[in-house]
């Protein structure tokens, strides 16, 4: 499988590893793309396990619906059980980096049946990260979330500062995310996965604020997970700080494990072992 169809949309995908071995759904982040995993596929491809990463909405050139309400993550998430679906995979593990991670999240919330286990590599439970935006800290972190609300202006922009954002990638792979996301209109589908979440995390952090409890006091989960999950996180990641990573855990009722690296944010690519292992730990462990 090189591609499949859903919601009238094509989306590239590298399907790989033993035809008969348990699938495991590999999700990308921003900006990436199906290739941040091959290092990481290689390895579970080793162990038996076939691997499905795909090209998610937007990032296909055949998947790049126009206008931000066809981003939500309602239809992320029934494009990922649309790939699964296309492997013939009746359940499968989830393995989700950066945005890849917030739609692995709504997965296991939505579709827990048919998960049998989830790794979450950099993105903690939105919940979490929602009681972390309240400290300086991680509303620092963010401040690039609302500028890239702006029309036009993000796309234009980002190409220009491309290279810093991938610092310590390896050259080929910088080099190939350049030239991936070297337009504006490269880059609008990618961005309009955070302008589609904008008025629901809005919405979400007003009444987190007017709720007045500091940022110290316990909230009950509302959220709380029923699949096997082990999240990842690397203590240097410029985008998602500490808090956020260390409250993950009150939103997880199933086995948990949490494993912080002496890393930054691209995981996939640079922790490629570590991840590995993380992962295939986990599904052990699941059965």
């Amino acid at each position: 499988m090189d591609t499949f169809t859903h919601d009238g949309l094509t989306f590239d995908a590298t399907d790989s590893g033993p035809r008969d071995g348990d699938v495991v759904l590999l999700l990308h982040g921003f900006p990436q793309d199906r290739h941040a995993y091959d290092r990481v596929a290689a390895r579970l491809n080793d162990a038996g396990l076939r691997t499905i990463a795909f090209d998610q909405r937007g990032y296909s050139p055949g998947a790049t619906p126009g206008g931000r309400s066809a981003y939500g993550m309602k239809h992320l998430v029934r494009d990922a059980l649309a790939a699964a679906d296309a492997a013939g995979a009746q359940t499968f593990h989830v393995v989700g980096h950066d945005w890849g991670g917030a739609v692995a999240w709504a997965l296991a919330l939505d579709a827990a049946p048919y998960i049998r286990s989830l790794t979450v590599l950099s993105t903690p439970h939105p919940d979490a990260l929602l009681r972390a935006f309240r400290t300086f800290t991680q509303a620092k972190k963010s401040w690039y979330m609302a500028f890239f609300q702006l029309p036009y202006v993000p796309e234009r922009a980002i190409p220009r500062t491309l290279r810093r954002t991938y610092g310590g990638l390896p050259e080929a792979d910088v080099e190939r995310y350049v030239a991936r996301f070297s337009t504006p209109e490269s880059l609008t589908g990618p961005l309009n996965w955070y302008r589609a979440m904008a008025g629901a995390q809005v919405g979400a952090l007003t009444r987190s604020l007017r709720s007045g409890r500091s940022s110290g006091e316990p909230a009950a989960p509302r959220h709380g997970i029923t699949v096997p999950t082990t999240y990842i996180w690397g203590r240097r990641d410029f985008a998602l700080g500490r808090e956020a990573a260390e409250l993950t855990q009150e939103y997880v009722e199933a086995d948990y494990r949490f494993v912080e690296l002496d890393a930054g944010h691209w995981l996939p690519e640079l922790n490629a072992h570590d991840v590995a292992t993380a992962v295939l730990d986990r599904i052990r462990t699941a059965g």
